[in-house]
Parts: C-alpha cells; structure tokens; sequence
C-alpha cells in the first residue's frame, strides 16, 4: 500500500488531493494560498504548482527554502559536469568561513569571495567542456584557480581531473587537522571517522542538529497535540523499506521545473520566494541561481520571483539572526504576494 506514496509522481499526487479535500471540507477556498517547502519539500511544492494549477488551485506565492528542482544540477558523477561548477562558490564560503582562501579573499567580506568566483566560474565551465583537448597549460591555470577558491591541495585538485565532488571536498578541507566540514551546514566540524581507513560515515552538521530536533518534535506531537505513538519519527527521511521512486525522467534526473514554469504560464500572478544558504552543500546556492535562470520565464514572470541569501547553511534558521531574517523576508513576500494585482490585458 505504501509504495504507491513513496515517489515523486505518487507524492505530489497525494500530498495534491489532501490540499484539495482540505479546501472543501474546512470551507477555505476563498482564503489565501500559500505553499513552503525545504530540501525535497522544494520538489514537492514545484511539483505541486503544476499539479494544482491543473485542476484550478492557484497559489499566491511559493516559499522555497534551500531548494532542489532539477536533480541534474547535484548528481556528480562522469558525463556530467555541472554540480562541479555549481558547488564552487560554496566551497569558496566554507573555505572562507574555516580560512582557507589565500589573504586577498580572506581579508574582507563573504561577498567578495563569492563574487570573485563566480566571476571565473565561466572560465572553469570552458576547460570542462574541453575534457581532454585541454593543454597543459591551460589545466595547470584551472589547477591553480580551483586551488585558490577552494584551499585544496593542487595533487589533489589535479588527482581529481579538475572536479571536486562534495564528499571530497568536505574531508579534505580540513584533513591535516584530522577533520571534515558540514554537508548541510559546512560551518560544522567533526571528527574524520574514515583516518584509519574506514568510511567517510556521517555529516558532522547533521549530527548536531539531529538530537534536538528528534526531541523538539516528539515533546511537540505528545504534549500539545496530544497524539501519542511508539513509532520512531524520522527527522531526515527514513523509514521507507522500498528505494525512493523518482518516476521517469526523460533526461535522466528528476527535474520538476517544468511544473513550475507551466504554473507560471497559467497563472500570471504567481510569486516564488527562493531563501538560499552560503553554507549549504547540500543544495547549494548557485545551483538554485541556475535553476532559476534556465525556468524559460518572460520578464513579467521573473519580475514576481524574488531570492535572498543567509549567513547559514541548509537550515539557516538555526542561526538567530538568519531565523529573524527569513521571517522578515517571508512576511515582506506574502505581504506583496497578497497586493492587488494589475488586470490582465485581455486582446479584442
């Protein structure tokens, strides 16, 4: 019976029906409709905004919180180069954030950093494209630039053909201190569970704030929602006995970006609010930049998409100033989503 719930298509769809039905039996079709996901909730929710739109639900505004739409841009692997260039800024901020970087981006704002590698990043796309038809010379340049933005060792960078997948890049950025960063939030260290030989083993930043979270919301569904189980709650996921479904996908990623921008096409006044980290490597914020950027949107729609970034990783609301942040940012969106629209334009 679960099975048919365990997967992209079939999630949507029922998470879909339950917005339906809960519209008709609490009598809120006339309220304002609003839509926030996190991490795959990201998926679900754009997902969602195809699926609804269809069948006459019409969202105000969207909230995507570090947020993954087209798998495509996070699957490192051979063949596919573009996670390798969409995760360098973030290693530039977890570089940043641990000192790593050479002291004219080290001395001076996060920003700068950010900016100064981005600024190469359409240098690095080139040498990638080239495989190896790049010279020498040329990938010895690349070696050196990666190296600059990243605080990698150059043997290292050019052991790895010039692609720094994640993992690697989160053991051995600090690997002479015998440490390894954050996956969700590089800003935590941990301890390299893999220096005598064994497997990587665990994401230090989810490990702290794992615990918490498990006890915060099972204080939360016994004490004041008053629903009382012995089942285990899963705070990552889990508890599925069967591999994740993520249906068929034409060019080989799950990719819901298409429902996203056919939920633009039919509905004009949509508006999507994209809250990204600088230390996320989980969905890291440039491959959201991207995922925007590539929606084919005309300028009206793109108008109604507005982004902000946070000095925090996947979850900055553990931070208190960026907890503050995004409640001002999402206030100040749903305030604006809610305005009077202009009225359609309608030919004769």
């Amino acid at each position: 019976m679960g099975k048919k719930f365990w997967g992209l298509n079939g999630d949507i769809a029922s998470v879909g029906e339950f917005i339906r039905v809960y519209l008709s039996r609490y009598e809120r079709w006339g309220a304002p409709l609003f839509l926030a996901g996190e991490s795959y909730g990201t998926t679900r929710a754009s997902g969602l905004s195809g699926y609804l739109i269809d069948r006459g639900i019409a969202f105000n505004g969207i909230i995507l919180i570090s947020s993954v739409l087209n798998f495509e841009t996070l699957s490192f692997g051979n063949g596919n180069d573009l996670p390798y260039v969409l995760y360098l800024p973030s290693y530039t901020a977890a570089a940043w954030f641990h000192k790593k970087l050479p002291a004219d981006l080290q001395n001076g704002d996060l920003r700068k950093a950010i900016a100064a590698v981005e600024s190469w990043i359409p240098a690095y796309e080139h040498a990638l494209v080239q495989g190896d038809r790049l010279g020498a010379q040329e990938r010895q340049a690349v070696i050196e630039q990666l190296a600059r933005f990243t605080g990698l060792d150059k043997a290292l960078i050019e052991n790895n053909d010039l692609r720094i997948a994640q993992p690697v890049f989160s053991r051995e950025l600090l690997r002479s201190q015998h440490k390894i960063v954050g996956r969700l939030d590089s800003r935590f260290i941990g301890f390299d569970l893999g220096q005598a030989g064994g497997p990587f083993g665990y994401d230090p930043s989810e490990a702290a704030i794992r615990p918490p979270y498990t006890v915060l919301f099972n204080n939360y569904v016994r004490s004041e929602l008053g629903y009382k189980s012995d089942l285990e709650y899963y705070i990552p996921g889990g508890g599925i006995n069967e591999a994740w479904d993520f249906g068929p996908s034409g060019n080989g990623y799950p990719n819901v970006t298409e429902s996203l921008r056919r939920a633009f096409a039919k509905d004009p006044y949509l508006h999507v609010f994209v809250a990204k980290g600088y230390y996320d490597m989980a969905t890291p914020m440039y491959a959201a930049d991207y995922t925007v950027a590539h929606l084919q949107l005309d300028a009206a729609a793109r108008a109604n998409i507005s982004m902000a970034e946070y000095g925090a990783g996947h979850m900055m609301y553990i931070r208190d100033k960026d907890l503050e942040g995004l409640r001002n940012d999402v206030f100040t969106f749903m305030q604006n989503a809610l305005k009077a629209p202009a009225p359609l334009e309608i030919g004769r």
